[in-house]
């Protein structure tokens, strides 16, 4: 799809992509004179580090309590917390960023109250590493040109401030076990994932649960799907086959998804065991 048009960025439209390059540059470098490694930084911040490698390069809008925590971390003196107005202001006018297919999706889960997902093949997007997210663009057939692998990674990790929210929105994640032994990318690539799931399985908003590939029954196997609910709205459904998207809001076919979930759900790991399985997983490349 490499005649895909693309969509404006929320810095793009608004006139704000030079605020968002500069604070990441002045973060950047803030940092490294401290001697901090992106790692370090973002577990001294709440961030993972693909997150700060996204905001330093200016791809991703640093929230202002990101900016208050680095501000007195990195001894800025007011540097950064100074473009908080600016900040604050581009982020209430920011549109979502997405394939014209997919931004009526996208807009329903940047305002969900509660998004399930099942997932069989692969790590969900709202879940992907940076470099686990480009390797797998890069191994899309047919192949894509780099410069629309640089923007569906951009896209995908701007989903993610989806966890930074608060209220936090609840969320179930049920994957089939085989995506946690399936390497993409690299064995460094994918161990990187699996810390990342184990940080996002702990927190207080998220239920994370693995389907031992040994059950004997299993009540889907026809493919990945979410069910989301936007606030204030009826819950929905998302389905994708090789590249064709599915937006469901058929009443009767979003419930049988549901209970399809509920059945997968109640046979899957618990979140404690899965997350077991997960660090068993780790320790074990």
């Amino acid at each position: 799809m490499t005649d895909e048009r693309r969509p404006e960025t929320p810095a793009e439209s608004e006139g704000t992509t030079g605020l968002f390059t500069a604070l990441g540059k002045m973060v950047k470098l803030l940092r490294e004179r401290k001697g901090l490694t992106q790692r370090e930084f973002g577990e001294r911040v709440g961030y993972g580090p693909d997150a700060i490698s996204a905001m330093e390069r200016g791809v991703r809008v640093p929230r202002p309590e990101l900016l208050e925590k680095a501000d007195e971390l990195l001894d800025a003196g007011g540097l950064l917390t100074a473009a908080l107005p600016e900040v604050r202001e581009a982020m209430s006018r920011a549109r979502t960023r997405h394939p014209e297919w997919y931004r009526s999706y996208a807009g329903l889960e940047a305002e969900a109250v509660s998004l399930y997902d099942y997932s069989t093949m692969g790590v969900l997007g709202l879940l992907q590493t940076e470099t686990y997210a480009r390797a797998v663009f890069t191994q899309r057939h047919p192949p894509l040109d780099e410069e629309t692998i640089e923007r569906r990674v951009t896209d995908r990790l701007s989903r993610q401030q989806l966890f930074e929210r608060w209220p936090p929105p609840e969320c179930s994640f049920v994957m089939e076990q085989a995506v946690l032994e399936r390497p993409i990318g690299s064995v460094e690539v994918h161990a990187d994932q699996l810390r990342r799931l184990l940080r996002i399985g702990r927190l207080r908003n998220v239920q994370l649960q693995v389907m031992p590939t040994k059950r004997h029954e299993h009540p889907c196997l026809d493919n990945s799907f979410t069910l989301l609910t936007p606030k204030g709205r009826e819950q929905v459904a998302y389905l994708e086959s090789q590249g064709y998207p599915r937006l469901i809001t058929d009443r009767e076919e979003v419930r049988i998804l549901a209970g399809r979930y509920g059945i997968i759900r109640a046979q899957a790991l618990n979140p404690h065991e899965s997350l077991d399985l997960i660090e068993k997983t780790l320790e074990e490349l």
